[in-house]
């Protein structure tokens, strides 16, 4: 599986209906997706190298409804480099709005811990081909300036 989709609704555990969702919060979703698609390409236990390049372009309120969309863009020996977007709505609503987009790479690991080979992922599609370009950019600029 190249690419996963979680959908939920944003946890209500405030005082108030509206309250914004806190950025480590949405972070932790991106993860969990991003871990999820990673382990479903590798087969097995994966661990998180980098996300980065995390762009929030709005807030998340309790009780919107939530889509973090993890898409595999390429892959390394044993590497794989993901976009991943979170995007959310009213419940009652049927359109969604981006809220963030970044770019994050997991590494398969085998049974003692150590990096192990994955499958070959080659974007073959123009969409495919301009994820992977995109994700290798902002991998690449996140890496400059460390």
């Amino acid at each position: 599986m190249h690419s996963i989709t979680l959908r939920f609704l944003a946890p209500r555990n405030t005082s108030h209906t509206g309250a914004r969702i806190s950025g480590g919060s949405v972070l932790g979703w991106v993860d969990e997706a991003g871990f999820a698609c990673a382990s479903a390409w590798a087969r097995g236990d994966c661990v998180t190298a980098f996300v980065g390049n995390a762009h929030f372009l709005r807030p998340v309120h309790a009780g919107d409804l939530v889509e973090v969309r993890a898409h595999l863009a390429f892959t390394g020996e044993t590497s794989m480099s993901l976009a991943i977007e979170v995007h959310t709505g009213a419940l009652a609503s049927t359109e969604l709005h981006m809220v963030l987009h970044c770019a994050a790479v997991y590494v398969a690991l085998d049974a003692a811990g150590a990096p192990r080979a994955v499958d070959r992922f080659s974007p073959e599609t123009p969409g495919d081909m301009a994820l992977a370009q995109r994700v290798q950019a902002q991998i690449a600029a996140a890496q400059a300036v460390q």
